[in-house]
């Protein structure tokens, strides 16, 4: 996010007063920092607006404005989103499934989400993803490092089977925390989106009650297109929120507003590395200063 957030800063540099061009630059600059059109035109509308009703006129006073703005729509999706450890117990069984394309690092993601966890809960990893055999043979090597249980099949079997004998095994005493790595072919597929509702349907049959949860893992660096597979998914089993892998400076940033507006939904976790503990939850306010360039 560093390259544009250099640009908004220096865009918010220009000396005097703001116009009604100023606004327009600002939402054409939003969509090139991977805002949707219709987000930034929205947003910036709404700033103008309030920059208007509280006589601000001054391009730092406008960005701001921003700030606050931007802050609200994360704030507004984002509290209570992340539950950063669980209550251990068969009541409190948690299924989380982790959904998404190829590429995104869900395999990985899923390993750094046992081992954050792992400190008060009894995570199981399920290797759902039978459709690649590296991805088993991925998870298993993350488990036996950590010294996590994988429950996995052969490669080709039914996924919805591997999350089936996970829950089995949760609810004969082996854990309180399921965490599923699904596979991630094409979101365009209309056999995946099926097959991740027959997941969806097996956890809602045999696991309930517990607390289950969808979460869709996002390579940041992917702008707009994140947003178009978070549609997809969202249709297909209605997530409950995102973890954005690839966190780094080429990100842009604007996407999690676009996610906040249009899907509301919150991201939970941020991923900015290869290592266990390159996992920490998302911020909304530290994430809006440093998108707005105000640190």
């Amino acid at each position: 996010m560093t390259a544009f957030r250099e640009r908004l800063k220096s865009f918010f540099g220009i000396q005097g007063q703001v116009k009604d061009e100023f606004f327009e630059d600002l939402s054409d600059l939003l969509v090139e920092g991977d805002f949707g059109a219709a987000e930034a035109f929205n947003t910036v509308e709404i700033l103008r607006a309030r920059c208007k009703k509280d006589r601000v006129s001054d391009p730092e006073g406008v960005r701001r404005e921003l700030a606050v703005l931007l802050e609200e729509q994360l704030l507004g999706v984002n509290t209570g989103a992340a539950p950063d450890g669980f209550t251990p117990g068969p009541e409190k069984l948690t299924v989380i499934l982790l959904l998404g394309v190829n590429g995104v690092g869900k395999t990985t993601t899923a390993a750094k989400l046992a081992n954050r966890f792992r400190e008060r809960n009894r995570p199981i990893l399920a290797a759902a993803d039978t459709f690649r055999a590296a991805a088993i043979d991925q998870l298993k090597i993350h488990g036996e490092r950590l010294g996590i249980r994988v429950v996995a099949h052969k490669h080709g079997g039914d996924p919805a089977a591997v999350v089936y004998d996970a829950v089995e095994a949760a609810l004969s005493g082996g854990g309180d925390l399921i965490i599923a790595d699904t596979a991630g072919r094409m979101h365009t597929k209309a056999a995946l989106v099926e097959e991740l509702k027959k997941i969806d349907r097996v956890v809602e049959l045999k696991a309930s009650p517990c607390r289950y949860i969808k979460w869709l893992v996002l390579d940041a660096t992917t702008g707009r297109n994140a947003l178009a597979q978070a549609e997809i998914f969202h249709e297909a089993v209605t997530l409950d929120g995102v973890l954005l892998t690839k966190f780094d400076s080429t990100a842009r940033g604007g996407v999690v507003f676009s996610l906040a507006q249009t899907l509301k939904l919150p991201v939970v976790y941020v991923c900015d590395g290869e290592k266990y503990d390159d996992i920490r939850l998302f911020d909304p306010q530290d994430y809006v200063r440093e998108f707005a360039g105000l640190v």
